[in-house]
């Protein structure tokens, strides 16, 4: 593990003997005390699929998501400046590390996407991808939703300056909110694979599923 002003990274690694474990212990109580500077904000979603996808859907203030918990489901998040990310050294060391070689940008709104009604109800429907899903927020905001290990929804809020990575295999889905404006960088490793795998079509044995849920239980 180590640290920036800006990060924090632990590698996903399963930790099988005592001498190891009490490694992991305490790398996870020093990540649990370090301090974010305008954390990400994420919270349990209520149920009520009648009200438009794009409102906040809070079940309630007492049921918000910490960046701890988010990291034991494989989401990982950064905070970089937008108008100097590409500078960066922390950012720069951050795509080398993780082996990000290609960016392009995406900008969705009224305005911008043709269809844009059907593009995000689209974009709404459960998936999962065999790579990380990658997106840093330059302008404007939105929510990605994952599920975690009860299959309940977790709602991510993400604006300027956010970075989110969610894992290959997690259930996810994402919506703008009531702005209906964003415009993120989508980093990737190698060439960019689109593919979406709607949950109604895949079973719980797809290798993606597998080596996901193989991931969380070592967290």
């Amino acid at each position: 593990m180590f640290t920036r002003s800006n990060q924090v990274y632990i590698a996903n690694v399963c930790f099988r003997n005592t001498h190891v474990t009490t490694i992991k212990s305490k790398l996870v109580d020093k990540v649990k005390h370090f301090t974010f500077t305008k954390m990400v904000r994420a919270w349990i979603m209520d149920e009520d699929s009648m009200v438009d996808q794009r409102k906040p859907h809070r079940l309630s203030d007492e049921h918000d998501i910490s960046l701890d918990y988010l990291r034991q489901l494989g989401v990982l998040y950064w905070k970089f400046k937008p108008s100097t990310f590409d500078r960066d050294p922390a950012f720069i060391e951050m795509k080398k590390s993780r082996g990000y070689t290609y960016q392009d940008i995406i900008e969705v709104s009224p305005e911008k996407l043709d269809n844009y009604e059907e593009k995000l109800k689209i974009f709404y429907e459960e998936h999962i991808h065999t790579d990380e899903e990658i997106r840093y927020v330059l302008e404007g905001s939105g929510y990605f939703d994952v599920r975690d290990t009860d299959d309940k929804w977790i709602r991510i809020e993400v604006k300027k300056g956010d970075m989110i990575t969610l894992p290959a295999g997690i259930y996810h889905r994402f919506t703008l909110d009531e702005n209906n404006y964003i415009r993120a960088l989508r980093l990737f490793v190698g060439e960019p694979v689109w593919t979406a795998y709607g949950r109604d079509k895949i079973d719980e044995n797809h290798p993606s599923r597998l080596k996901y849920k193989q991931m969380i239980s070592c967290n």
